[in-house]
């Protein structure tokens, strides 16, 4: 059986030399729905249940394991163990008693170092499992396969985190790269990458777009939007100030009285507006 390094040791007995071995071929994370430690997920399974993940991880980054990695763990149902002999490591991780809150910081590097130890001891693949038996990571919910009863786990949240951030983080410390270097695409299908980055959210921006800073909810299309409108505005005003300061340029030393040089200020602001509008609209159409 094998022990990862990173974790402490909380061997559970007898499950740890009774249960049969497996071949791990997928690393599959969990939230436990509970803001537990890894001693205290450790007492919960010797004591309370006949259940048990491989893994556990608390909020802090304490990360425990209960049972090696070559040795059947219960905590993903049709994983567990197949009749080839592969399966699952599991890693129950601390959360709210809603599983709704995204992991820390601590947990994400955790589960990025787990993930490479993984790949580097067991050939595990960097990729999320496409089916749910096809070796790769992936979180419980991925497959109705990996419950039995249907399940959330590990949350909106995390499953987003996985995706965007702990997955490509696997891959890019497997490859060497440093944080600075990861790409927080590697891993996403093209689907992946438009929901995050393109997807609309149906709010146009406003007629003024001045309150996109305090809008949460907009995504890209709709700050894209404000940008646009704030570009023209600026470029208007640049342009017509520009004008304003060439007609008050040509007023001076010629004897103009105050009114003539306003309405000639005026009048070059006016024209240099109605000329940006008409540049603007003639490249968008």
């Amino acid at each position: 059986m094998a022990w990862y390094p990173g974790a402490t040791k909380y061997e559970l007995q007898p499950e740890s030399d009774s249960q049969p071995a497996i071949r791990p071929t997928q690393f599959i994370v969990h939230s436990i729905i509970a803001p537990w430690t890894a001693k205290r997920v450790y007492e919960y399974w010797r004591d309370s249940t006949n259940l048990e993940s491989h893994f556990g991880l608390g909020y802090a980054g304490d990360l425990g394991q209960f049972i090696g990695t070559e040795t059947r763990a219960d905590a993903n149902a049709g994983a567990n163990r197949r009749s080839n002999g592969t399966g699952a490591v599991s890693i129950e991780t601390a959360s709210n008693l809603q599983g709704s809150d995204p992991w820390t910081d601590e947990q994400v590097e955790e589960l990025i170092r787990l993930g490479v130890w993984l790949h580097q001891t067991h050939g595990i693949p960097l990729r999320i499992c496409r089916t749910h038996d096809d070796p790769g990571m992936g979180w419980h919910s991925l497959f109705p396969q990996w419950s039995t009863s249907g399940t959330a786990c590990p949350g909106k949240a995390r499953i987003a985190q996985f995706k965007t951030v702990v997955f490509p983080g696997i891959v890019a410390r497997a490859a060497g790269k440093t944080t600075d270097e990861e790409d927080p695409m590697a891993g996403m299908t093209k689907q992946d990458i438009y929901d995050a980055v393109w997807k609309t959210d149906a709010i146009a921006a406003p007629a003024d777009a001045t309150d996109f800073k305090t809008n949460k909810t907009w995504q890209a299309q709709s700050i894209l939007k404000d940008v646009q409108v704030r570009v023209r505005r600026l470029d208007a005003t640049v342009t017509a100030q520009s004008a304003a300061i060439t007609a008050l340029a040509g007023q001076v030393g010629k004897g103009a009285d105050t009114a003539t040089v306003v309405a000639a200020v005026q009048k070059a602001i006016a024209d240099a507006v109605i000329k940006v509008d008409v540049d603007i609209n003639s490249k968008e159409s």
